[in-house]
């Protein structure tokens, strides 16, 4: 069978259509999970600090456990409805959605560890989530941004990275992990790497309309 030619109004309508599709790389809400990411963290962590500060029960630290649950509930109900409004998944949105579930399964598997650390054997092994959220997802925000070539998420994992290597030079240095300056920093990184990125891709998606 004889293969179908591409005359030039044809070729320059793909071209066309191919050059549009790249300007219009964000669509609107694409930066909505990264500020749900972002909000939540920011109340828990403003939560649990001001708890500690107010009651100094160390038991507190347990409603950092909600960031997981929630996060975990809306994270896929939010892509869903993201997938339904874009409608073709690409190659791209695929890297992303595999790259943040293995940023998930280590957040479960972290914390499953650090559990089963305090309940059979008494250690406290908390401090290394924070090494986690501040080493790991910085990381990822970072190829994030590399894959969709945007510099707010680039920069703000470098910065949220930069807060987790002082962190985690404070723990192998046995320096005490005060709420009072370790809370502001974590709330700050969080800012830096979700907040203000998902703002910005949200920005950049409404001048695409």
């Amino acid at each position: 069978m004889e293969e179908k030619r591409i005359n030039e109004r044809e070729s320059i309508e793909i071209i066309t259509s191919m050059i549009a599709r790249t300007k219009k790389r964000y669509s609107l809400g694409d930066g909505n999970i990264m500020l749900m990411w972002g909000y939540l963290t920011l109340c828990i962590s403003a939560l649990v600090w001001t708890l500690l500060a107010l009651t100094h029960n160390q038991a507190v630290n347990w409603l950092w456990s909600l960031i997981l649950v929630i996060g975990g509930i809306a994270t896929p109900v939010m892509a869903k409805k993201e997938a339904i409004s874009k409608g073709v998944k690409t190659y791209t949105d695929k890297i992303i959605s595999r790259l943040w579930t293995v940023v998930g399964f280590g957040a479960v598997a972290c914390t499953l560890v650090c559990l089963v650390l305090t309940l059979f054997w008494g250690i406290d092994g908390w401090s290394a989530m924070f090494v986690f959220a501040l080493i790991i997802v910085p990381f990822a925000e970072i190829a994030n941004g590399i894959v969709l070539n945007e510099s707010s998420c680039i920069w703000g994992g470098m910065l949220g990275l930069s807060a987790g290597i002082v962190l985690t030079c404070c723990i192998a240095g046995k320096v005490v992990l005060a709420a009072s300056w370790v809370m502001p920093l974590f709330i700050v990184a969080f800012i830096c790497m979700m907040i203000i990125p998902g703002h910005v891709v949200n920005y950049k998606a409404k001048k695409n309309l």
